[in-house]
Parts: C-alpha cells; structure tokens; sequence
C-alpha cells in the first residue's frame, strides 16, 4: 500500500503528467456534461419512458446514455470510428489512398483530412436513422414541423459529433493517452454503476438463492477479466540469433541473442468493433424503413440474444481477426528486415522460408486467438440467457470488455514510461513489460 501511495506522489510531482493529466479529465469531464443536453423540440418528461433495444443498446452503452436521453451527444464519436475503419480498409484496396499512406506525415494529414468529412457524412446519414428513432419513441414535441426537426436535429448531431472527435484529438495531442479510446471508456464506465446495481438489486429480491447468484455471477466476471487480460498480453516468442560480431580490440566474436515477440490477440479489439459496424448498418436500415417485408430479418440481426446475431457475429470476428493481421503484419517485410540486420531464426533459412515460418506461426497463434475472441464478443448472449440483467451482461464480454482492459494497460503503460525516463518506479514492479493494446483511432 505504501509503495501504490509512493506512486501517486511520484505520478503528481511531475508537471507534464500532471497537466497531462488534468487536462484529459477535464476534457472528459466537458464530454460526459454534454451527455446530458437535450436535443432542442424533444420533450424531457417522456425520455425516461424511451429507450433502446437489441443492438441499439451497445451503441447507446458506447454513448454512456447520450443516445436514449436524445442528447446533443447522441451519436458520440462512433460515427468516426466508422469512417476510420472504412478509411484503413481504403488504404489497402486503393492505390491512391496506398500512396497517400506511404508520403509520411503529408499523407497521413491527408487521410486526417478524408476522415473528417466522412465523418460529416456518415453522421448526416446516421442522424437520419436516428430522427426516425427519436419520433418512433414518441418523445418529439407535436408543435414542431417534421422538416423543421429534421433538419435542426441533424445539424446539431453534425456539429456535436465533430465536437467531440476534436475533443479526441485534443486528449491525444495534449492529454494522456488516446482520446478516442478514453471518452468510449468513459461512456462504457459511466454505465457500469447503474448496471451493477440494477443486477445486484434483482438478485437481492430473490433472496439467499439470488444473492448467492450474484456472488457466482462475480467470481465468473473477475476470471473472464482475467482471461481477457491474458489473451491481450500473450504472446508467441521466435528465437532470433544475430551474426558474430567482433567486439573491444581483443578480436573476440560475439553472438547477439533475442526473440521476436508475437501477439497472440495482434488484431486486438478491432475485430469485434469490424463486425459491430457492420452490424449496425441492418439495424440502421430497418429503423429508417420500418413497414419493409425484410424488417423482421433486419431486426433480428439487431437483436443480440438471437441466433442468427451471434452465429454472424462469431464468424465475422474470427474472419476479421485474419484478416486485420494479415493487414498489420508482413512475413516477407519481417524477414527482409531480419536479413538487412543480419538476424535470422536458427534452422531457419533467410528470405523467403524466413518469411514462411513466421506466416505459419502466426496462422497458428491466430486461430486459437479468433475463436477465444469470438467467444468473447457473443459471451454478452449467453450471460442475458442465463438470467444476467441486459445491461450488466455486456460487461460480460464483447467490445466493452475489450476496451475497458485494453484503454487501461494502454494508459498504465504510457504513465510507466513517464516514470521510469524520471527514474521513478512504475506502477508494478515489472512496470516496464505491461503490453498495452492501444485502441487508438489510428487503429481504425
């Protein structure tokens, strides 16, 4: 205890940190009251009597509430990670874009840029979906034309979107770590209280049998906590051996020795938010054409309790993380840099069998990390079946999970790396090793 107060002192005596600190929850602080600002034309009084449903929920708990209390808020920074995506699988397709990304910081101010106004754009559509949520939940005042509502309400959503991904950008430049990741973490926790209670109070009504419930319901979260905690840190180690170098001025040869650290979980949380976006679009388009004969198929793509939703889920998830490690990681660009440097894999012939070893490591670690993955993102079902409250099962599992454990060994490990080029003690005596999965736009 002494040594995690020692700690704080040491994080607070340091002026960067600190300004850094209290800038990024300041910023956060601003975001979450923004959370609570209506939309001009909705009636308050009837907000409590709406709310969302199916698949609705996730993007609500990504919202930290914004989205049923109709704040100005209400589409969050999930429009941008949208478009981020969209603008990472661009650059793979696109020459242009592949261009873009190989003029160094020139062209990433570029993509910057792109990103940007599709941003305007997906939330101009989205915010049309979602103008038909808000009448659908009959909390729109009846005094106000349609077309005036419409168009006012989209304009807000534009502009409070854009607020918030520059509040993003800010938090990255200024604050301490990535501001997409923390304000998503913020909304994610700010839900967390009112969920643990709802279930804890549900429990409690069933007396002895339904608090000894919640007591199991713990210990499963805290392993399942565990378990992601380890997916997210593991890693394969490739032994690597460097020529014989002649060192001092005694012409002794010394052997360089290492090992070349492979995630296991490399693709990280961005499988699970992958096949979530494309999720989102079946349950966009029901909203937006609700007496539609494939309505009912849309809607139970929305629904995540149902079969279909998690068999597509899972299947998308293990297909996404092949595919986002094959766009991250490079065998043949791996092996040539373990050539130029004079490094190779023992039994192992540099180039092109180099560059085949690695791509059949990775295929082998990644197949086990899929599928735990991909039980991981439906697990949210499995909890609500077994009598979980709707809301405390996604921290079950599934892109919250992920995010919460991911942001926080992110933030950890960039306030050790304050510490220690201070000369201070991180915050874990191994602080130094903490693998941080950094959920950061540029991830997107």
């Amino acid at each position: 205890m002494k040594q995690f107060f020692d700690t704080l002192k040491n994080i607070f005596s340091i002026e960067d940190l600190r300004k850094r600190i209290f800038l990024t929850l300041g910023l956060i602080f601003i975001y979450r009251l923004g959370c609570f600002v209506v939309l001009p034309g909705v009636d308050a009084t009837k907000i409590s009597s709406g709310g969302a449903s199916g698949i609705f929920q996730i993007f609500d708990l990504f919202a930290g509430g914004a989205f049923t209390k109709a704040s100005v808020f209400a589409l969050g920074i999930m429009p941008y990670i949208s478009t981020s995506i969209v603008m990472q699988l661009l650059t793979l397709a696109v020459p242009y874009f592949q261009k873009l990304q190989k003029e160094g910081e020139s062209g990433r101010k570029k993509i910057t840029q792109y990103t940007r106004y599709g941003t305007v754009a997906v939330t101009a559509f989205q915010g049309f979906a979602y103008v038909k949520f808000l009448y659908s939940q009959n909390i729109v005042s009846p005094e106000i034309s349609t077309t005036l509502f419409s168009l006012s309400t989209m304009i807000i959503l534009i502009t409070g979107s854009v607020f918030v991904m520059w509040l993003g950008e800010q938090i990255q430049e200024r604050g301490l770590g990535n501001g997409t990741s923390l304000i998503i973490m913020a909304n994610i926790i700010s839900r967390l209280p009112a969920s643990f209670w709802a279930e804890a109070k549900g429990r409690a009504v069933a007396g002895g049998s339904g608090i000894l419930m919640f007591v199991l319901e713990m210990v499963v979260l805290a392993f399942v906590i565990i378990a992601t905690i380890m997916l997210i840190q593991a890693i394969r180690k490739v032994p690597l051996s460097y020529a014989k170098q002649m060192s001092g001025g005694n012409n002794a040869y010394t052997q360089r020795r290492g090992f070349l650290p492979l995630k296991v979980n490399i693709a990280g949380v961005m499988p699970i938010i992958f096949a979530q976006a494309f999720l989102f679009i079946p349950g966009t388009i029901a909203q937006m054409f609700p007496d539609s004969s494939a309505s009912g198929f849309l809607r139970q793509l929305t629904d995540f309790t149902s079969l279909p939703y998690n068999i597509i889920m899972f299947l998308m998830v293990v297909l996404f993380t092949y595919f986002y490690t094959a766009l991250i990681m490079n065998p043949v660009q791996m092996a040539d840099d373990l050539k130029r440097n004079n490094g190779f894999i023992p039994g192992v012939k540099p180039g092109a069998n180099t560059a085949e070893y690695i791509d059949t490591v990775l295929s082998r670690i990644t197949l086990p990390g899929s599928i735990f993955l991909g039980f991981i993102a439906i697990m949210p079902s499995f909890a609500n079946v077994l009598g979980v409250n709707s809301q405390f099962a996604y921290f079950f599992g599934g892109t919250s999970l992920l995010i919460l454990v991911s942001v926080v060994l992110d933030t950890m490990q960039q306030i050790n790396s304050h510490l220690l080029s201070r000369h201070y003690d991180g915050l874990t005596k191994s602080g130094a090793k903490i693998r941080g999965r950094n959920v950061a736009t540029s991830d997107y």
